[in-house]
């Protein structure tokens, strides 16, 4: 892998997190070591803690302490999980920086954008952090056109049918 690649799973429709995954069980079967930052998922959120089994290979972490997803919280608990939040941000910027990881997916961090946690800049200034390979992956529901030429592939997952 010589050059970055910027990836995006975005859409109404359930898997994204299912495709960000699988790109990270695909990387990681090659050698190459994943880190899954996972946001507004609330602790409660399990789907994915048989993740831990594929550490050190695969490494997931939230920093959200709630157990309700951050939209389902109080003003005042949202301005305290705001703070770990940014964390999250904060983390996924050193891990880029210092070249931790050969695939991080930041899940959910479009998300945190349709909210107001942080701009489009921010993510824009996580893509330009190192200019030699990595491959970084997002998602969220909607995909901001302000983006679209600072990544490489883009998915939508749309949900045409449902129970």
């Amino acid at each position: 892998m010589d050059k970055k690649i910027v990836q995006v799973y975005y859409g109404n429709g359930k898997g994204k997190t299912t495709a960000a995954v699988g790109q990270c069980i695909r990387a990681a079967s090659l050698g190459y070591e994943v880190i899954i930052i996972q946001f507004l998922k609330g602790r409660d959120s399990e789907e994915f803690s048989f993740l831990s089994k594929l550490e050190p290979d695969i490494k997931l972490f939230r920093f959200e302490k709630a157990k309700e997803s951050y939209i389902d919280l109080t003003e005042e608990e949202q301005l305290e999980e705001k703070k770990n939040i940014l964390n999250g941000v904060n983390f996924a910027r050193k891990v880029i920086e210092t070249g931790e990881c050969d695939v991080l997916v930041l899940d959910e961090i479009l998300g945190l954008v349709d909210l107001g946690l942080i701009t489009i800049d921010d993510i824009v200034k996580l893509i330009n952090l190192r200019d030699d390979y990595y491959k970084l992956v997002f998602t969220g529901l909607n995909m901001p056109e302000e983006l679209i030429d600072h990544v490489d592939m883009i998915s939508k997952i749309e949900q045409i049918k449902g129970f």
